[in-house]
């Protein structure tokens, strides 16, 4: 990989910038510089032919190779939520600590990697009120981490759905060895009283939107996340018409709630 840094002003850097891509560059760093002036550093395979305007004052150099992929994974480290999780990513092979469950998790595949405060909330909420036995859905599944938090949990069946079907999709592969059944689509495809916990991290507005939808499908109780603490009040009135809310955790800024059914 080789870079070519450039100096432009300000007005022509985009134009300077659109015949940089036009030659194949793969990315485009621009920094500002004292007086006003752009500097901008593109990457290419190859040196290239630059504009007869700009090429005098080109400087080219040779970038260090980068494993990409490795540099990435680097990024992911185990972590522990809660009292019970030790969340890990599907490279690595570290051993969950001694009280701890090992949950696999998919980085770049839909939402829900778990670093996230309000999948973490999810899995404290899951961890203190999900019985095992139970049944279980996790409404707008994303990666499926909670579906595979709920089986690992002791549920004795797992249903996901996501309105997306690309989440739908990827939730499936992450969770073709786990006993749980993906479709696209939302609660309304269930009967009521189809399941005894639910868990919806999703976002105020919907979760608003589909509490009389949660408590038809839910006998006993449901957790709900996903939405910033200003929003908890309103989230929080929503659900108490259809649950006696039994639990309420924050995490920086995000909040979850736990209801049981009335």
């Amino acid at each position: 990989m080789y870079s070519v840094f450039l100096e432009s002003t300000a007005a022509d850097k985009d134009l300077l910038s659109a015949e940089l891509w036009d030659l194949g560059a793969a990315g485009i760093i621009e920094r500002d510089l004292p007086g006003g002036g752009v500097e901008l550093q593109a990457f290419f395979p190859q040196p290239v032919a630059l504009p007869p305007a700009v090429s005098g004052a080109a400087r080219w150099q040779r970038e260090a190779e980068v494993d990409w992929v490795r540099a990435f994974q680097d990024c992911w480290q185990p972590f522990t939520v809660g009292e019970r999780w030790f969340l890990a990513p599907e490279w690595r092979s570290d051993p969950a600590p001694p009280g701890r469950l090992r949950l696999t998790i998919y980085p770049g595949r839909a939402c829900g990697t778990g670093w996230h405060p309000a999948t973490q909330l999810s899995l404290i909420a899951m961890e203190t009120h999900l019985e095992p036995g139970e049944t279980v859905l996790d409404l707008g599944a994303g990666s499926g981490i909670l579906s595979q938090a709920a089986a690992l949990l002791g549920a004795r069946r797992v249903v996901a759905c996501d309105i997306d079907l690309e989440a739908a999709r990827i939730a499936a592969q992450n969770l073709a060895a786990a006993p749980v059944a993906v479709f696209a689509g939302s609660a309304r495809a269930l009967r009521s009283g189809a399941v005894d916990f639910t868990v919806a991290n999703i976002n105020s507005a919907t979760i608003v939107a589909l509490v009389d939808e949660i408590a038809r499908v839910t006998r006993r109780c449901a957790a709900v996340a996903g939405f910033p603490e200003r929003d908890a009040p309103h989230v929080r009135a929503a659900l108490a018409r259809r649950f006696e809310i039994v639990g309420s955790n924050e995490l920086d800024g995000w909040v979850a709630l736990a209801g049981i059914r009335r």
